[in-house]
């Protein structure tokens, strides 16, 4: 049962984090305004980024409350959190039957910070070096 519930819970995470990135990228195209600041257009992207593993750790609480698994609206979202996090405080603990899932949120986790930082990185490149890395830092008059 653990396993079945992750595997939809990596689902779900998966779409809200690909509808993010799809956001973040629109929002960069959105805010290229002649004279728009690149670090307020890179702070956007990290911001629908960071709302985005915050909808996605509410949506784990949600299943940890749903299940039984964690009594407290507050408590489920800390646990839910930490354990997305890969943080791992231990003062909150699920019932040992469930502590697979808890896992499986930290596999979880690890993998959408990973893609938020991938988001982010193609954002700078995209905003600061839009004709490419190595254009841009070659010294001037170095064409080749």
């Amino acid at each position: 049962m653990e396993v079945l519930i992750a595997i939809v819970m990596i689902g779900l995470t998966s779409a809200i984090h690909a509808g993010a990135m799809l956001l973040a990228f629109k929002a960069i195209r959105w805010s290229h305004a002649p004279g728009s600041w690149h670090i307020h257009r890179v702070a956007i992207v990290v911001n629908i980024m960071a709302i985005a593993s915050l909808l996605e750790t509410l949506l784990w609480a949600s299943v940890y409350l749903g299940m039984g698994f964690i009594d407290g609206f507050r408590k489920a979202v800390y646990f839910s959190i930490v354990t997305y996090t890969t943080l791992g405080y231990g003062d909150v603990t699920p019932d040992e039957s469930w502590s697979l899932l808890a896992a499986f949120s930290s596999i979880n986790g690890i993998i959408m910070f990973g893609w938020s930082t991938a988001v982010v990185i193609a954002a700078v490149q995209n905003i600061f070096f839009p004709h490419g890395l190595a254009h841009s830092l070659s010294p001037p008059g170095d064409d080749d």
